[in-house]
């Protein structure tokens, strides 16, 4: 079972990650905002990963060092449950359709974190989260996960649908990507024999 394991502490935030790759899609998450805690199980749902993810942050500042430290430590546990990524597929991507809303999401689990984020959001808050976040968590993700990840959002008007559809995305995509190819005989798919 390919999984990780990561406990986070700093001055701002608590957090503690258990994420296995190999799973069904159960998910266990409490960060104290609501929508993050939604993205984050329908993430887990969509990729088949089974996620537990606690956060205990300065949720009385804003929700920003929770939404990044989130991102950070599942960053860290998934490359964790990855390892030397020995036979997996490694690229994906896909278009993900949330009613009025298409976002196209591409990756490279590559070990050169990189992220590309074209989304715009018509409003600023979904409910009491700011939209902004959403970008942030990405970029905390793709940087310690050691992934390429590219989000684009091609059109959409609500602002839950448009965030929903990158979370989506990513899920399905790492999915795919991580998926063991039988084709590659265990062997790291790159040329360099290293990632």
């Amino acid at each position: 079972m390919r999984s990780g394991r990561v406990t986070r502490r700093t001055s701002e935030t608590d957090v503690s990650v258990s994420l296995a790759l190999d799973g069904t899609g159960a998910a266990t998450v409490s960060t104290g905002l609501g929508f993050l805690d939604h993205m984050l199980e329908l993430f887990a749902r969509h990729a088949l990963f089974d996620l537990e993810l606690t956060v205990r942050g300065h949720l009385h500042v804003d929700g920003h060092h929770t939404t990044e430290d989130a991102g950070i430590a599942l960053g860290q546990a998934f490359a964790q449950a990855l390892g030397d990524k020995a036979g997996i597929a490694r690229y994906a991507s896909l278009d993900l359709p949330m009613d009025e809303t298409l976002t196209r999401v591409a990756v490279d689990v590559s070990g050169r974190p990189f992220l590309v984020f074209r989304t715009t959001f018509p409003t600023e808050r979904i409910g009491g989260f700011d939209t902004e976040l959403v970008r942030e968590f990405f970029q905390a993700f793709a940087t310690h996960a050691g992934i390429t990840v590219h989000v684009e959002t091609l059109y959409g008007a609500n602002s839950h649908h448009i965030a929903e559809s990158c979370y989506k995305g990513l899920s399905r995509a790492l999915r795919r990507a991580v998926a063991l190819d039988p084709a590659e005989g265990g062997r790291v798919p790159s040329t360099k024999g290293a990632l």
